[in-house]
């Protein structure tokens, strides 16, 4: 059966229950992983006081009561849907979800996925889901594309002076920082992983403790020069 004859949907379908497992293979490198795993934390952490959006990857949009049926098709790599409760899924229901399709998506290319991430998958995310915003990424080689829905058909977004892509969805830009996909905000400020963020605290406390202990190292010098005059610094207000 081909995607366009699963795509239509007569009145009368009695949709599958809702409650369905991801049927997607484990993404192909650990760099296809990581990278996937990356972009997931830093949306999550960037929007942690947030509760309207779902952002995930490498799991089953379910889009057509006889989706299970075709091979043609596979969930993205990685996935934002806008207007949505924040909750853990089990894959992403479509006709349990209010029949919302991801906003922005993100394909992570590799030798034997490239053609159809940018051919069937493309068409398919223009065509049928209508998703906003299309990128793609290639961990290894770092090629990198993105496309705005204009009219019904994906146009080529124009990248900035540092290459970066601006995602209007998202309001944050993409780009590349040593040989990742990164989000940045429309300041241009790294949009941080929990451990950079960790980490930054980390250093922010090992500064703080190392003024402290100057200021300490100063007070002391002061209060030694006070006692060689004969003044007891503990008197002075």
């Amino acid at each position: 059966m081909s995607i366009a004859q699963d795509l239509a949907t007569p009145d009368d379908v009695i949709f599958p229950k809702g409650d369905l497992y991801s049927d997607e293979p484990p993404l192909e490198t650990d760099l296809h992983r990581l990278q996937m795993t990356l972009l997931i934390q830093c949306l999550e952490l960037l929007w942690r006081n947030r509760n309207d959006f779902y952002a995930s990857g490498n799991i089953t949009i379910y889009y057509s009561p006889r989706q299970r049926k075709s091979e043609d098709f596979r969930g993205p790599d990685f996935f934002v849907v806008l207007g949505t409760e924040r909750k853990p899924r089990k894959s992403w229901v479509l006709w349990e979800e209010d029949g919302k399709y991801p906003n922005v998506i993100i394909e992570l290319l590799s030798d034997s996925t490239a053609l159809t991430d940018k051919g069937l998958k493309k068409q398919i995310y223009q065509d049928t889901f209508r998703t906003p915003e299309y990128f793609w990424f290639d961990p290894q080689n770092l090629e990198f594309a993105g496309f705005v829905l204009v009219g019904g058909k994906y146009q080529a977004i124009a990248a900035n002076p540092q290459g970066w892509l601006w995602s209007q969805q998202l309001e944050l830009y993409l780009g590349i920082e040593q040989e990742k996909l990164r989000f940045f905000t429309a300041e241009g400020q790294l949009v941080v992983t929990p451990q950079e963020l960790a980490e930054q605290e980390e250093q922010r406390a090992e500064q703080e403790k190392q003024r402290a202990e100057q200021e300490k190292q100063k007070s002391d010098r002061l209060a030694a020069k006070l006692r060689e005059l004969g003044i007891d610094p503990d008197t002075i207000a």
